[in-house]
């Protein structure tokens, strides 16, 4: 048996996502004329309450889209040590919009209007960057599926409005922070400039990024997204995937989140394991005994059909997804208890 638990990027689309895909009416998306794109952006604008989305072929160009539409070269955005916007987008902060990051110590890559309020730099100081932006992540990767809770994002909301910053959240997971603490989407719109909702992870479509946002920001966007190159044309097959997951896919990422717990209920049992984070979502992160070899823990579970990711230093993570089954859980479950 093969599992592959490295990421929930993995999934690939379901047998009805993929007929529904094949037939899928599509047009040339850079004049706005694919109705399958208009469908899925119109779909996600008004479940956001925002005033308009746009499409993007990945999570990291719509990050960088938004940061670009929020900055100005030489200025600085906030956002937790572990924040994907600066650990996993190629640097694209400085590359694409001339903008530093001011990191600070969150925990479990959650952060607080109080470490907010205290990042931002004096705005009559010429000396340091100008403060324009705060990033959040929502879910939290690095820091294990961690979820905010809305009363915490609503006190940075309030922190930005008294200093005139921008307030992005990306989010790559966020539908699996929805189901996890029953949230409303239009919350999030009414406290976030822009969003950023990944579709190829968790949900299973094959490519794509929505974001979401306020006519004054978003009236640039598919500039940005042209100069970024993602600029699509009959894409609409693609987006119909999103669309179908959108529909289909989203209330059984109760099942991930589950499986996920009941993972790290196993693994706090191995006498290998040290430690297992909070469990909120559909993330795992472990830590095994010093005494343990991470590479020989890697390969033992490898031998038997398993793939997991070794964040180093004994740090392990694991991520439940749309392709990972009963049987494949039951299988791990009793793998772990062998291992």
């Amino acid at each position: 048996m093969k599992i592959d638990l490295r990421s929930d990027t993995v999934t690939k689309p379901t047998a009805e996502m993929l007929e529904y895909m094949m037939n899928a009416e599509v047009g040339d998306d850079v004049y706005k004329e694919d109705p399958s794109v208009n469908q899925l952006e119109d779909y996600l604008a008004n479940l956001f309450g925002m005033d308009a989305a746009l499409y993007f072929p990945t999570g990291t160009m719509a990050n960088q889209a938004a940061i670009k539409l929020h900055t100005q070269p030489g200025e600085q955005l906030i956002c937790d040590k572990w924040a994907h916007v600066f650990n996993y987008e190629g640097g694209g902060v400085a590359f694409n919009s001339g903008v530093s990051c001011k990191l600070v110590d969150g925990h479990r890559g959650k952060i607080t209007a109080d470490l907010v309020k205290e990042a931002i730099n004096p705005p009559d100081f010429y000396h340091s960057p100008l403060s324009s932006l705060v990033c959040l992540e929502n879910t939290t990767n690095k820091g294990g599926g961690a979820c905010y809770d809305l009363d915490n994002i609503r006190e940075i909301k309030k922190v930005c409005q008294q200093n005139g910053l921008g307030l992005h959240l990306d989010g790559a997971r966020l539908f699996n922070a929805l189901v996890a603490k029953n949230q409303d989407p239009k919350d999030f719109g009414n406290l976030f400039d822009t969003i950023s909702v990944c579709l190829s992870k968790g949900l299973g479509a094959p490519m794509g990024t929505v974001l979401i946002g306020k006519d004054k920001l978003m009236k640039n966007a598919i500039r940005v997204r042209k100069v970024l190159g993602g600029g699509m044309r009959q894409i609409g097959v693609m987006a119909s995937g999103a669309y179908y997951a959108l529909h289909n896919h989203v209330e059984r990422l109760e099942i991930d989140n589950n499986r996920a717990l009941e993972i790290g209920q196993a693994l706090g049992k191995h006498s290998a394991i040290s430690e297992v984070e909070e469990i909120e979502t559909n993330i795992v992160i472990f830590y095994l005994h010093k005494e343990f070899d991470e590479i020989e823990f890697m390969r033992n579970l490898e031998s038997k059909g398993i793939r997991i990711s070794n964040m180093g230093n004994g740090k392990m993570r694991l991520v439940t997804h749309l392709d990972y089954k009963d049987a494949q859980h039951n299988y791990f479950l009793d793998t772990l208890k062998n291992l």
